[in-house]
């Protein structure tokens, strides 16, 4: 039966979610079939399911994460179904990459608790209710060894050592197991298993987003559209942002935090973190853009602006307002903030300067506070300490800071 043409309506619907989709994405395979699907969607009333994978260990989401879940959100918005996936069999392999060991096997009540972590950090950004959680090892768990033949007979070596880890890792010698093929199959079966519409990953996802489509059509399923995100770039201005590199933003992050290290940013990444990192408007962004570029909004400013919205997406607006007050307190004005924690000093009267900031838990380690010292970063009643050696004489109201954002204040 041939399906009715759209109504002027239906097709102004269309174009309108189409152009919200496509703000930041780096490519759709293929860009036809997603308007294929909203179309169909359109028409029958039918929401798309639009699918994430996530690692199964306990999420600590970094601003370079909310990309991929901005791009979810507006799909919610929409009126799209989101299917959240806990790799929770995957997970069991890992991830192949030259970088890393095969991740250590968690339990079913690690797993579970970590997808409680995952809502609560992830419901900051997407509405929760309105997702669904999934969990693969219900599908693969249930697959026995003729089935998982079926599954590695639809991929040929050739084709698996074109995913550029796997080349790399041939090409310089470095053994590759035969089990880790299976972990891109297996993705991809999570979205024959879901029915999944859409995929949406990073850049460095496309190999396994693909495996999906290319397995919905071995098992006789409509092809998904994979929809790749750009990996957003850490606070260093060149690396992806990550919290082993500490060039990173967390969105648990107090709101001082966030604020001072989105003061940080590089000018020429601004532009980018507004498109893939905060939720104006596009032609909000484009103001900005246009401004930095003919120099009506110095940089400062579009920092300052970038830093209370981040602020105010993850904490709310008071605290936004605040953040901004103490920047200006503390760093336009170089006055010490009037809101320093205090600390009830009981210990001795006379202390290594690299055990005071450990105990105060301003570093996390020894290591750490003697760089820091070394570094120039720390500061004793606003006088930058730069002997490594040097026992403390505490004093009643002594303060003690570390970088440009963690004070201390000593009571006896």
């Amino acid at each position: 039966m041939e399906e009715k043409a759209l109504t002027p309506e239906q097709t102004q619907e269309v174009e309108r979610q189409l152009e919200i989709l496509k703000r930041g994405v780096v490519e759709i395979v293929p860009e036809e079939a997603l308007r294929e699907k909203i179309e169909k969607s359109v028409r029958t009333g039918k929401p798309l399911k639009v699918k994430l994978g996530m690692d199964p260990s306990a999420p600590d989401v970094h601003i370079g994460h909310t990309v991929v879940l901005h791009k979810l959100r507006q799909f919610q918005d929409l009126g799209h179904e989101v299917q959240m996936l806990i790799g929770d069999f995957t997970g069991r392999i890992g991830d192949p990459s030259g970088k890393s060991e095969t991740r250590k096997q968690l339990t079913d009540e690690q797993v579970k608790a970590n997808a409680r972590t995952y809502v609560e950090q992830y419901g900051k950004i997407l509405d929760m209710e309105k997702a669904t959680l999934h969990y693969n090892s219900k599908w693969l768990s249930a697959l026995n060894f003729e089935d998982v033949i079926k599954l590695a007979s639809q991929m040929t070596v050739a084709r698996m050592l074109e995913r550029d880890d796997f080349e790399k890792r041939y090409k310089s010698g470095q053994p590759i197991s035969i089990h880790e093929f299976f972990y891109p199959l297996m993705q991809g079966y999570d979205s024959v298993a879901l029915e999944s519409d859409i995929e949406i990953g990073g850049t460095d996802q496309k190999f396994n987003l693909l495996m999906g489509r290319m397995l919905q059509e071995a098992y006789g399923n409509d092809k998904q559209v994979a929809i790749t995100m750009p990996l957003i770039e850490g606070l260093d201005g060149e690396r992806k942002m990550s919290k082993s590199l500490n060039n990173y933003i967390g969105i648990d992050e107090a709101p001082n935090e966030i604020f001072g290290k989105a003061m940080s940013i590089p000018d020429e990444l601004m532009v980018k973190y507004y498109e893939l990192a905060t939720d104006l408007s596009m032609d909000e962004v484009k103001a900005i853009a246009k401004g930095l570029e003919d120099g009506s909004v110095h940089p400062r400013d579009a920092k300052m602006k970038l830093g209370a919205t981040l602020v105010r997406m993850y904490h709310g607006e008071n605290e936004a307002e605040e953040a901004v007050n103490y920047f200006k307190t503390v760093f336009q004005k170089r006055d010490l903030p009037t809101d320093i924690p205090e600390v009830k000093w009981d210990g001795e009267s006379s202390v290594w300067i690299v055990d005071l900031l450990v105990t105060l838990d301003l570093l996390p380690s020894k290591g750490e506070a003697r760089r820091m010292v070394q570094n120039g970063g720390v500061k004793l009643n606003g006088e930058k300490i730069e002997d490594v050696q040097l026992q403390v004489e505490i004093e009643d109201g002594l303060i003690v800071q570390v970088g440009k954002r963690k004070f201390k204040k000593l009571v006896r």
